[in-house]
């Protein structure tokens, strides 16, 4: 970290003077002995001086590579990256914004934005970043956008699905849609990257489905069960930590030193997995339907324990 009483004027200049050079010589790139010319460095061997300023310069953003073959002196190459949207972008966010440009087919937006796929060991390129894409996602994505029939193997069944709508959390793919047949026409989650045999048919083959309530990522937000309104209490100073757990409720009520919360719960999967994380800070009060689904999770959580 740079000292503060220390002028940075002096510095900062040679970053510019560095970057302007590159940025001037974007095809062929600059030798290390220019670039060390044009900042007032001695042509010491190595170029120490060099390479810290060009890791500085991609800390900040920019991408910058070696393109001089193995063995001979090295030969840097600024690529042309929008790199105030860089410093903006949170890591999550550089990935989320490179798998919307891979899914959109918009390469040269990807390259632009310096959100390409790491180059080969060796190479200097910033700080791009790695990702894992299911074989199958862009049959998926083709899928949903196209309105096509996917057919696939899933936990060792044959299905046949009318996609709804395909999205990520935590660096996972899920499918959305309605499997075929269902007279219900329940929606159902499926990890993609568990997808196999993945195939799809003509465009329009597969039928329309009405846009859900919820399109949000949280998992309590998903339309997989029938929806059914659950009442839960707790107590009132731990109303905001069942919040940040559960999504906002339909409605809150007072009931003396605690509190009632009242949720439509349409993923029951998802409310027993946070009410376990949770733990007993929480009591599920109504319906009662709503208390034999958790205990019967619970009853079968414990067999699988003990079975383990």
């Amino acid at each position: 970290m740079a000292n503060p009483g220390r002028d940075q004027r002096g510095p900062m200049e040679r970053l510019v003077r560095i970057a302007a050079m590159l940025q001037a010589h974007p095809e062929l790139g600059v030798s290390a002995e220019k670039l060390n010319a044009v900042a007032g460095f001695p042509d010491t061997p190595g170029h120490d001086q060099l390479k810290r300023d060009i890791r500085h310069l991609e800390h900040q953003g920019w991408r910058i590579e070696n393109i001089a073959p193995a063995g001979q002196g090295a030969v840097y190459r600024m690529r042309t990256v929008d790199n105030r949207l860089r410093v903006r972008l949170s890591l999550g966010q550089q990935a989320a914004l490179r798998r919307a440009m891979l899914l959109a087919d918009n390469g040269d937006l990807v390259q632009r934005l310096g959100l390409a796929p790491a180059a080969e060991a060796g190479e200097t390129t910033g700080a791009t970043i790695q990702l894992s894409v299911p074989a199958a996602l862009r049959l998926v994505v083709d899928a949903v956008r196209d309105q096509r029939l996917l057919r696939f193997d899933y936990k060792g069944v044959e299905r046949v699905v009318h996609p709804e709508s395909v999205r990520t959390e935590n660096g996972v793919w899920y499918l959305r849609g309605v499997e075929d047949p269902d007279p219900d026409r329940r929606l159902k989650t499926f990890v993609v990257s568990r997808m196999l045999d993945v195939d799809i048919d003509a465009p329009r083959s597969a039928r329309p489905l009405p846009p859900t309530r919820h399109a949000a990522l949280h998992p309590m937000s998903w339309e997989i069960d029938p929806p059914v309104e659950v009442t839960l209490r707790t107590a009132a100073d731990f109303e905001p930590d069942v919040r940040r757990w559960l999504g906002e409720p339909l409605a809150v009520e007072p009931d003396g030193a605690d509190v009632l919360l009242r949720y439509r719960v349409t993923h029951k999967a998802a409310l027993h997995a946070r009410l376990v994380e949770i733990g007993d800070r929480v009591r599920v009060v109504g319906p009662p339907e709503a208390q034999a689904d958790l205990v019967a999770f619970l009853e079968t959580a414990r067999g699988e324990e003990a079975g383990a």
